[in-house]
């Protein structure tokens, strides 16, 4: 039997919550009506998802392989239906992906010289969301950086580049032409995926803009970076033994179609 994407929704939100009530009310159904979508998908795939008790409510070994896949399930539904509704408005569009310090106006540039039919538009995506993006299909293809989840995609490493230590403006390294890893031991380091428990994760090169300027730490970034963004209150020093920033052109593996393929030479040329 084929699944429903319907009652794949809507074990997600019991599975994430888990919490029938609640995830009732986040979809604007009745509890009961939610139990039985519940249960009919179980029906369906041979399977109980969820374990039921006084102390509350668990996922199955099966629940949990379940929720690991149908992330990725409505991900590519709801990524074919964003493509079908634009390929019925047309013209044609790609939207192309960067990350902060990317520059993609020369393949732009060139991408559009070879189909002047195409709109092509450029939108900026974070570290957090530069893989989702591509998968759900709110951007074609994307510049991308490491670190990278592969799972889905292609990818086509294009550049690496040198990475700069941003310091606030009257830290005691700033005056330095150049600094070693080593001499950044001992600093407090921002980085996006290191955000401790009660602090406010780091989404944007601005949120660390802020983060340094205050005093809360510094971190490295590209090169690219510091050439594109200035502040009175920050300041750049190259740390040549840093390992480089890694920027690839990333795109749905699954996906075959012209304009994609083109814009990868593009970017390859």
């Amino acid at each position: 039997m084929d699944l429903d994407l319907r009652k794949v929704r809507y074990f997600v939100a019991t599975a994430e919550l888990l919490h029938f009530g609640r995830a009732a009310e986040l979809l604007h159904i009745a509890q009961p009506v939610l139990s039985r979508q519940i249960r009919a998908l179980e029906k369906d795939l041979g399977a109980t998802l969820f374990e039921r008790d006084s102390h509350g409510v668990t996922l199955t070994a099966a629940g949990r392989q379940l929720l690991d896949d149908a992330r990725n399930l409505l991900a590519a539904a709801d990524a074919t239906r964003r493509r079908v509704q634009r390929a019925a408005r047309g013209p044609n569009r790609l939207v192309v992906g960067f990350r902060a310090g990317v520059v993609v106006t020369h393949a732009v540039r060139a991408f559009a010289a070879a189909h002047p039919e195409v709109e092509v538009q450029a939108r900026r995506v974070e570290w957090d969301d530069q893989e989702r993006s591509i998968l759900d299909g709110t951007v074609d293809l994307a510049y991308v950086r490491r670190p990278v989840q592969e799972r889905g995609l292609r990818l086509l490493p294009l550049f690496a580049e040198p990475r700069v230590a941003m310091l606030p403006a009257g830290h005691r390294l700033a005056g330095k032409q150049e600094l070693a890893v080593a001499d950044l031991d001992g600093e407090p380091r921002l980085r996006y995926l290191d955000a401790g428990p009660d602090d406010v994760p780091i989404r944007t090169i601005e949120e660390k803009f802020e983060r340094v300027a205050s005093g809360h730490g510094i971190t490295l970034v590209p090169r690219s970076v510091a050439e594109q963004y200035s502040r009175p209150d920050i300041t750049y020093v190259p740390v040549p033994d840093a390992e480089p920033d890694e920027v690839l052109l990333a795109w749905e593996a699954s996906r075959r179609t012209p304009l994609i393929s083109d814009f990868v030479r593009v970017a390859r040329g």
